[in-house]
């Protein structure tokens, strides 16, 4: 076997790459789920780049500084193809987290999917070494995907759990940490021997080659991180952290006079660039999304301008009640509750968008008062 380095600078390179990307990532797809299908998806697909190019990038900046005593070059079609893999399937992650309700088992799956992904990236990019074959086991495959999987799930629960600055500030720091972690872990279970067989299925591509290559992918992603931390830093919290903070008490002893909410035609929703308005006791649930918020009505999901906050003190007089810190719900729709420990689940029959709805447990005693039970 060929004794190998690394270049620290480079190493050291490679995670700020993975973090960049993890950032700019999560940044982009907050509020997602509010947008209209075809904006929604045009924001997936931006994220899916970003986030797998990093990958792939922090990878091949590693890569570049691994030192070994024989040159060797890369098949630039295996190459190219590994970086589809990782765009790929991020990609279907981030699919299934905001076109599907977000509950723990499809945020798990979409962990575990990330978590694939980044080693599928890896051993196919590795595939592509010519002159130099890295030498590994199924057992180190089995260790490699076991980190990565683990990691990528925290990263995911963490971003996902609650779409706030601090999270996806932390998710960012576990999705770096993901990636960094896989490709050394596997670097390290990985040996590396003379191959006189070159399997190349496209043109070759040295360290030169690659190394432009790289940069420039490493240029567009620090450009989005730019572009997407001028905005994040200082930007407000999500509408359902704002709700959660407390109003500090007036200096006066008389009481203020209560602020009422204008009157509404109707819940605001936005489609296809006109704005109409629903009527709000055909809306079943409201449910906060970055600082707007999704209205269920019978089988659609309806982008709404209005924050939770905002929702809460219109509809307030129509009846609509607070079960989350992210939802509104209309009680009328209501068909039956469940009761968990200390929180609940309220169900809704005929609203095929939004099946149920978790009553938090600071919400647990008003919603049974109001609902009669």
């Amino acid at each position: 076997m060929l004794d190998f380095t690394h270049n620290p600078w480079l190493v050291a390179t490679s995670l700020a790459v993975a973090l960049m990307a993890g950032f700019t990532g999560l940044s982009l797809t907050r509020g997602a789920s509010a947008l209209p299908d075809a904006r929604r998806k045009i924001v997936v697909a931006l994220a899916a780049v970003v986030l797998g190019g990093g990958i792939w990038s922090m990878h091949f900046v590693a890569m570049l500084g691994l030192q070994l005593p024989i040159l060797f070059y890369y098949d630039a079609l295996i190459t190219l193809i590994s970086a589809l893999v990782a765009i790929l399937m991020v990609g279907l992650a981030l699919l299934l987290l905001h076109f599907r309700a977000r509950s723990p088992q499809v945020i798990v799956a979409a962990g575990v999917i990330v978590g694939l992904g980044i080693v599928v990236m890896h051993y196919v990019g590795m595939a592509g070494m010519q002159l130099c074959k890295p030498v590994y086991g199924a057992l180190d495959v089995v260790i490699s995907t076991v980190a990565s999987v683990a990691l990528s799930i925290l990263a995911i629960w963490v971003a996902y759990d609650a779409r706030t600055q601090r999270n996806i500030v932390l998710g960012t720091v576990c999705f770096g940490i993901a990636v960094f972690s896989m490709h050394f872990v596997a670097i390290l279970l990985t040996g590396f021997e003379v191959s006189d067989v070159a399997n190349a299925a496209g043109p070759a591509m040295d360290n030169q080659v690659l190394a432009m290559g790289v940069t420039l992918a490493v240029f567009l992603i620090c450009g989005a991180f730019l572009l997407t931390g001028i905005t994040f830093v200082g930007a407000p919290e999500t509408a359902e952290e704002a709700a959660a903070v407390p109003t500090p008490e007036p200096l006066t002893t008389v009481d203020p006079a209560p602020v009422v909410a204008p009157p509404t035609a109707g819940v605001p929703f936005e489609r296809e660039g006109q704005t109409f308005f629903a009527d709000p006791n055909h809306v079943a649930a409201i449910r906060a999304e970055g600082h707007y918020t999704v209205l269920y009505q019978d089988a659609e999901k309806l982008f709404c301008p209005w924050s939770i906050t905002e929702a809460a003190n219109r509809l307030e007089a129509a009846g609509f009640l607070r079960a989350h810190r992210s939802y509104l719900i209309n009680p009328t729709h209501v068909s039956s509750f469940e009761r968990n420990k200390d929180n609940g689940t309220l169900y809704f029959d005929g609203v095929d968008s939004l099946p149920k709805v978790p009553v938090s447990r600071s919400r647990m005693a008003s919603l049974r008062e109001a609902l009669g039970l």
